[in-house]
């Protein structure tokens, strides 16, 4: 894998506070350039029972070098026991904007 390639990482949480907390760690921490945190309503399997809930759905921008502590810094901040945290590969994007990434997480 190309540890300089971007990706999106992906995690939800309980609310607008503990997306902003995850948010401005790592942010600080330089592990993303960017964090968008939307609104979404979430239904899932847990405990043997559909589960409905709204959540705030966090888009975390950065490479394949970071994921590692990326994803240690948010469990270290997530309030749920088995957080949603996933990595998708960026196949392709407006180059000024990917180097902007590389940039800022540099």
């Amino acid at each position: 894998m190309n540890d300089a390639r971007a990706c999106l990482v992906m995690t939800t949480v309980p609310n607008k506070e503990q997306a902003e907390k995850i948010a401005r760690a790592v942010l600080e921490a330089r592990l993303a350039a960017c964090v968008q945190i939307q609104e979404i309503t979430s239904f899932y399997w847990w405990d043997g029972k559909i589960n409905r809930d709204a959540e705030q759905l966090l888009y975390l921008k950065t490479t394949a070098k970071h994921y590692a502590a990326l994803e240690a810094a948010i469990i270290a901040n997530h309030v749920y026991d088995t957080p949603e945290i996933l990595q998708l590969p960026i196949e392709r994007g407006f180059e000024k904007y990917l180097n902007w990434m590389q940039r800022e997480t540099s």
